[in-house]
């Protein structure tokens, strides 16, 4: 979006943070994962210089904000409320024992209305939120309804077994998605070669499956998806010797069919993404900030 010189505003959501419990509630903690993230961005190649970064209490100082907060929830429903507590990883009981998870969609829905984004650009977990502003956006003088970008959501390395996918639970596949509060579950974009090639090695990826199994998602998400790409699969003569794929759908297919078994592939994976994160560890490396930030959150989770 940046580099199609979209005006892009990033929310760094503080206070949506502490309603969800993130670092058990702790501000100064959640203001440093805030930091943390521009960090990450800027590692990844976004030139942050073009992005505006904004945190909650800007939004939230203002009265007027307030106000749109209050006729959002004028307008909707405390079931439909429930019912989008999904947009952050939340189930419907959660606000039994804590009232301020109902709060969580209404001020995601006012960021947007309030601010009067034209684009909405988030994972596919957060269409419930756009879906209302959509819906009522008409209804606090707003001449568009904002279009919504939705991104793939990466499994988390547990997989999802063909019991829970046919069961087809949103709480189920939600948490089943990439978490970082399940850190043996998820490579992290800064993690050193040996966690990505233990992960992965430990990861869920049975035979010929490859609906709901991560391994596959990752090359299909993220190894195989730009142009000119490829995975090359080291493997022993008898075996085949060496294959590049230069498709997903090539991957995909010899996947399928037994032709490529899950070991192999798991090591081709891990060893592309170790190369696809190169730039990222390194940057982690050598800025100082950026560094001490890491090691200050990783503490702050091993104390949660």
């Amino acid at each position: 979006m940046v580099l199609a010189d979209a005006d892009m505003h990033i929310l760094e959501a503080t206070w949506h943070a502490k309603i969800n419990d993130k670092f058990g509630g702790d501000m100064d903690t959640i203001h440093m994962c805030a930091k943390y993230i521009e960090h990450c961005l800027q590692s990844l190649g976004v030139d942050t210089g073009r992005v505006r970064f904004e945190k909650a209490e800007d939004l939230m100082d203002d009265l007027d904000y307030w106000g749109t907060v209050i006729n959002v929830a004028k307008n909707i429903t405390l079931a439909r409320v429930k019912r989008a507590m999904s947009i952050m990883g939340r189930k419907v009981d959660d606000a039994e024992s804590d009232y301020s998870k109902t709060l969580y969609p209404c001020i995601q829905v006012a960021d947007i209305l309030y601010s009067g984004f034209k684009l909405c650009l988030g994972g596919t977990d957060q269409r419930r939120a756009h879906i209302l502003a959509r819906e009522l956006a008409p209804k606090f003088g707003l001449e568009w309804k904002p279009v919504a970008i939705h991104t793939p959501l990466l499994i988390g390395l547990q997989g999802l077994s063909r019991m829970e996918v046919e069961k087809g639970d949103e709480d189920v596949l939600m948490e089943a998605k990439m978490s970082k509060s399940k850190p043996q579950t998820a490579i992290f974009i800064h993690d050193p070669p040996e966690e990505i090639r233990e992960k992965i090695g430990a990861a869920f990826c049975p035979p010929k499956q490859v609906e709901f199994n991560p391994i596959i998602e990752i090359n299909r998400l993220l190894l195989l998806s730009r142009s000119g790409s490829s995975l090359r699969v080291e493997r022993k003569e008898k075996f085949g010797g060496p294959v590049d794929f230069t498709s997903f759908d090539e991957l995909k297919s010899a996947y399928a069919s037994g032709d490529l078994h899950p070991l192999d592939l798991k090591q081709a994976t891990a060893e592309a993404l170790i190369n696809l994160l190169e730039n990222v560890r390194r940057y982690f490396e050598k800025n100082s900030e950026a560094h001490n930030l890491l090691e200050t959150l990783k503490r702050a989770i091993v104390t949660r």
